[in-house]
Parts: C-alpha cells; structure tokens; sequence
C-alpha cells in the first residue's frame, strides 16, 4: 500500500496526529515510509528512530486513519468541483466544506445542492408555492395563512388548505436541509438515542433463539455490541423489527424554537412544518446512519476481540522439531492416522481400528511409537476424540509419552485447499487432516497460517460483521504475528512465507521453487537470486528470515543485514570474530551502545541489536504452560453434573465472557460476571485463548446442549 506524500500530506498527518494523540512527526514518518513501500511490520521493527519507536497497532492505525481521513478529503474535492461545475460555490460554502471533518457534515452542507428526484417539496414549487413558503416562514403575527393562501389557488391548487400544505411541504424540506439543523439533531441523536426491537408478528414460536430480543430497548451509547448484531442479524432473518430514535420529544423541544419565532398563525405553520421535517425526512435519514453508525461501532469490537482471539491461538507455544503420531478420530471408518518426523515430512499413513479392532490398534500404536521413536502423539478433539483418547493412553509404551487432544478447527478446510493437494497430492483428504493436526503441534503458526482464519473458531459474531474489513483486520494480525516470530528461510512452506514483510503469495512460490531447485539457502543475501527480489523486497524481508547453520550465524538473528556492518565494528573494537557475538553475554556485556550512535543509527536501533545478539534464534512463543489432561470421569455433557470442578483450556473469548472446552465435544460459557472475584471490564483481562483454566459447573442444558460455568467458583 502507498499513500501520496505530496502537496496537502502535511495537513492530512496533522488531522491523523490529532484524530489518534500520537506526535505529528511520527506520522508524518509513517506516512512517508509508507510511500516508499515499507510495510507495518518492517517500520515497526526497524525503523524506531523515525517514529518515535510506535508498535505496529499504532503504525497500522496510521495507516487505516490516513485512508480514512484521505476518503474524506476525495468526498470534499468531489463536491467541491462539483458545485464549481455548476457554478453555485460560494466563499462562505466553501469555507463551510474546507471545515467539515466527516464526510457526514459534507453531505449536510451538499444536501441543498445534490440534484433531487422530484419530491412533494418540489411538486409544491412546481404548483407555484415558493413564495407563499417565504411569507409564512417570515411569520408575521398579523399574517392570516388562509387569507394568504387563497391567492394562489389554481386547478392544481384548488383549495387554501392544500396551498398551506404544498407551502409547509417547502418549509419541511428547507429545515431538513438546513446543515446546523441537522447537526444539532445529529448530536441528539448520538446522545439520546435508543435501540429497540421487537418481534414480528407469527415469528415468536420459530425464533425462540432472539426471544431476549422481543421487547428489547437500551440507549445506542450503552448498546454491547454483540447485542447490537444480534438484534441486527434477528431483522436480516425477519424475526426482528428495529427503530433507532431518541424520544421525539426531545429532538422537536429542541428543533421548533430554532425555527419558529413568533406566536401568531403563521408560526403555527412553521411549527407544523419543522415537525413534519423531523418525522419524515430527518429521522428516517438519520436512523439509517445511525443503523450504520453503530453497526460500523460492533464490527470494530467484534473484530478486534477476532484479532487479539487470532493472535493468541498462532502465538500458541510449538513444540518444536519433534517426532508426532497424529490421529484424526473417527468411529464407522476408523482412525486415520499419520507419522511425521521431526520437520513435518509424513512417513507412515494407516487406519486404526479401536472400536472393533482394538488388540490390533494397540499393537499397531506401539509399533509406530517404536519404529519412528515418535516423541508425541497428538489426537483431534472432533467426534471420538475423548474416546481415542482414552484408548491410547491406556497403552503401556515403557517410556513417558506425551497425548495431547489436539484442536482440529480448520484441519477439514485445510485438508481439501489448493495448498493441501499440492503438499500432498497422493494422500487422502482424512489423512491430510490428520497431516493438519500433527504439524499444528510442532509449529502451530507455521500450520495455522494455510487455514483462512474465520475457519479457526475463534470468532464472535463473524458472519455479521463488514467481510473486507474482518479479512483485511486479520490478515495484518497473521502478518504482524509471522514477523514477529521470524520464518526459517529453509523450511517454511510459500503459505507462511507469504506473510513475511515485502514477500507476498507470488514471490513465495518462487522462493520455494529457487529453493527445491538449488537446495538450501546459505546466506541471506543468497535470496536476491530469486527471480523477481530486488533491493526494496530484500530490505523489507531479510530481517524476518531465519537460516540456521548457514555461512553467518548473524543470519539466524532479528539483526537486519543492512546493520551487519555494525555488528562487526562491535565484535572488531572487542578483538573477536562477529560470530562470537551471538550468545556471548560476557562480550556483550563490554558493549557500551552509546559509542555506535550515529545520524542513521540511533540508541533504539543499538539497543535492539545487542538484545537480539544476546538471545539468537529465541521464540517468542515459549510460554511454559504444563502439558493439560481434561478430567477422565467427564466424557460427554450427560456426565456433567452441577457443582463439579473440571479443568478446561479456553477456545474463544467474546465480549460477553469465554468458553471452555471441559472435555464433552460442547464448549460451555464462562459469563463475564463468572470470570473473576472483581469488576471485569472485559474477558480479556481476565483469560486468553489456548489458557488452562479450571472451572466449576453451574448448570447443564442437555435437551439444548449448553453448559454454564464459573471461575471465580473453581477452587
């Protein structure tokens, strides 16, 4: 993405600057950084100097801020030309739209201006109706409105009173179009507002699901927002009516003294007429963007709790390069099963039969721990899980042997992908499954990222919210999520290298392709060889590459290549070879960073290059979480009984509390209120997707498979 940093960029960093309180000069570095073709997750990591060290939320809030305010700065210059065009653009209109901050206020002040299909208004003026409008809005205490009126009647207008109502017709749209009018109503309304549905008539019996919804009513700004897609979603099926409106009252108290300034009759009419603008041209106009307001104001909730859910699951900790018996359950056609060794390559596919085969699974079990000195087995936990479960870890191995119940969401998905067949074009669907389930255990961001996120289930109310705003909010956690962990050069597939800064889908095949066709990569540098890397896609990569045992250890490190250079004056003024540096707490120790501060290398940059000498090749996704069992007495939701305490690992977090997987194949929810002994603002200050919780069973719904659980109870 490139955002101009020509004439106006100036003020347009200004208003970003001012819209997110962040310094103008970091966003105006931001911005100019983005026009030469950096990317979110490179000017966060390296380039700290220019922005004042802003994370990539920040940077990519820039981002999505300068579009934004630039949408609103075209609408302006759309408009502008236009009312030039047509040669009604005032100096004191003109001033009024260079004001206007949303493209909400240019609408207001274009309104009077937009061409119109024909309206009762303009029916009036065509009947001959303008002045008696002006006379009446003048509102002369002696004015009598019938007298006036009968002096325009005609064929058309036959009688005063439709001559006062063509004339309050005007008036009406006149006020509606009044721009400060209608700001002061919008104000109103972003105030006082309120949301309310309820049920259409002969649904109540078939939608029992939206039944909280039937009589429902809560002010806009207190509205959650999964309340406000689901009363949403509720309309779309036809279950739900909706009205966003504040008290009528309210609004026309407000309006009517604005316009009307006399006591006579013909402020009577004025009054009328403001009131007929308020109930039928401004509200509705102002409920469908309100509609859209607070919709816009969900989808961002929604979306962020998606993204930090998504974060959480592909920073979930690897277990790194070990051996895995990955079984994907199954009970009519058996276990599917596959054998992977240490970098993920599939050795040995088979069925297991435990149900009516069960001697020969066991023996089949240890013969492929034992052949492949399998170092973990990892089962799905879909359909029979629990029960393969059980079977394997009822298996004496003579060796401690790790069975981990495995999330599957997404292995189907992946299992029939383009990217799947092309892995493995000779193996059946269920085994690539299984493929799925035992690499997302050895690297589970390397596995995650060939799955489309919504396919993961970690979402709230996905499926309502705007589709290109949730793609393009989760595409930047996978990309920011990838850079951040750094991609082995050497072994990760074109889906994973795909996100790395600078690379993209396209430039990742090629990359593979070079590699299968040259073997391994032995330097960074190595990488401009591939047809279509050039200096800028290089610069905005490398960093994000790693290569183990390659011809520069400096290579298995954040350290950038274009401060290489750097790295060996420090290892020159300590008298040792730039290798030694990578690990060396002693030497690096005797650094002091303030002697390698330049004009183009400041204190932040130094600072970071001696922290990741000092940890080479760490992850960021260590966590230390103990290996989790779930409760071997609890198979399925019928087991449940109220007041049991089970541990659970938690799969999503909504706004409205977490669920958790207690081990019966239905999550149960933890309410908000039930999280913690204190005020929880939201569920995720409290726990976080992949945790280990134990929770207490507070009531089971069997009949409709729901499950009530608390933490704060669990002792």
């Amino acid at each position: 993405m490139i955002l101009s940093t020509g004439p106006g960029s100036t003020r347009l960093c200004r208003k970003v600057a001012d819209s997110l309180s962040l310094p103008e000069e970091s966003v105006t570095a931001v911005a100019s950084l983005f026009g030469s073709g950096a990317t979110v997750p490179f000017i966060a990591r390296y380039r700290k100097e220019a922005t004042g060290s802003l994370d990539e939320v920040a940077i990519a809030s820039v981002r999505d801020a300068l579009i934004r305010i630039k949408q609103v700065d075209d609408r302006r210059g759309s408009i502008l030309a236009t009312l030039r065009e047509r040669k009604v653009l005032t100096a004191d209109l003109q001033d009024k739209l260079l004001a206007a901050d949303t493209v909400a206020e240019l609408e207001d002040i274009y309104l009077p201006f937009r061409p119109k299909r024909q309206t009762r208004a303009s029916v009036a003026r065509d009947r001959g109706l303008a002045p008696l409008a002006a006379v009446l809005r003048m509102q002369d205490v002696r004015l009598s409105p019938e007298a006036a009126a009968a002096t325009f009647l005609t064929p058309e207008v036959p009688t005063a009173a439709d001559a006062l109502a063509g004339a309050r017709d005007i008036i009406a749209e006149e006020i509606s179009e009044d721009a400060g009018l209608r700001g002061m109503i919008r104000g109103i309304y972003a105030r006082s507002a309120h949301l309310s549905s309820g049920v259409v008539k002969g649904k109540a019996e078939d939608a029992s699901v939206y039944a909280g919804y039937f009589a429902w009513d809560e002010l806009i700004t207190r509205a959650a927002s999964h309340r406000v897609l689901a009363v949403m979603r509720g309309e779309r099926e036809g279950v739900l009516r909706l009205h966003l409106a504040p008290p009528e009252e309210r609004v026309l108290k407000e309006l009517i003294p604005r316009v009307v300034t006399g006591t006579g009759a013909a402020s009577s009419e004025v009054a009328a007429a403001a009131a007929d603008a308020y109930r039928r041209l401004i509200a509705p106009s102002l409920e469908r963007e309100f509609f859209n307001t607070i919709k816009e104001r969900a989808d961002t909730e929604a979306i962020s709790v998606f993204a930090e859910n998504l974060r959480h699951l592909l920073l979930a900790e690897p277990a790194g390069e070990k051996r895995v018996l990955a079984i994907d359950p199954g009970y009519r056609t058996g276990c599917k099963f596959v054998c992977l060794d240490a970098t993920g390559g599939v050795v040995e596919t088979g069925v297991l039969y435990p149900e009516t085969k069960r001697t020969q699974a066991r023996e089949t079990v240890i013969r492929l721990c034992k052949t492949h000195a399998i170092d973990i087995i990892a089962i799905g936990n879909g359909t029979a899980g629990r029960e393969t479960e059980k079977f394997v870890k009822g298996i004496t191995f003579g060796r401690p042997l790790p069975v981990l119940l495995t999330s599957e969401c997404g292995a189907s998905v992946y299992s029939a992908s383009a990217e799947a067949r092309r892995e493995f074009p000779d193996l059946d669907v269920t085994l690539r499954g299984a493929v799925s389930i035992g690499r997302r255990v050895q690297d589970p961001l390397a596995e995650l990222v060939k799955i489309d996120p919504k396919s993961l289930g970690v979402g709230q109310y996905q499926h309502d919210v705007d589709q290109n705003r949730l793609a393009a909010k989760l595409a930047d956690v996978v990309e920011q999520t990838v850079n951040a962990v750094g991609v082995n050069l050497n072994t990760a597939s074109s889906a994973l290298l795909s996100y790395v800064s600078g690379i993209g889908p396209a430039l990742a095949e090629k990359i593979v392709a070079y590699r299968s066709a040259n073997g391994p990569f032995r330097n960074r540098r190595e990488l401009l060889n591939v047809p279509g890397v050039g200096p800028k896609t290089f610069e905005q990569a490398a960093g994000f590459l790693r290569i183990r045992g390659g011809d520069n250890s400096l290579d298995m490190t954040g350290v950038h290549p274009e401060r290489y250079s750097l790295v060996e004056r420090m290892a020159a003024d300590l008298g040792v070879p730039a290798g030694r540096l990578a690990g060396s707490t002693e030497l690096l120790k005797r650094i002091d960073p303030e002697r390698y501060v330049s004009p183009d290398c400041g204190l932040v940059t130094v600072t970071d290059i001696i922290e990741e000498l000092a940890n080479p090749g760490r992850d960021i996704r260590v966590t230390g979480e103990e290996e989790f069992s779930f409760d071997s007495t609890v198979q399925e939701i019928t087991d449940l009984t109220e007041g049991m305490v089970l541990p659970g690992i938690v799969t999503n977090v909504t706004a409205f509390g977490a669920f958790v997987d207690v081990g019966v194949h239905q999550d149960g929810l933890v309410h908000i209120s039930e999280l913690a002994d204190r005020f929880v603002a939201h569920p995720s200050e409290v726990v976080q997707v992949g945790n280990h919780v134990r929770v207490v069973v507070l009531a089971v719904d069997t009949a409709r498979g729901r499950i009530s659980l608390s933490m704060k109870r669990a002792v």
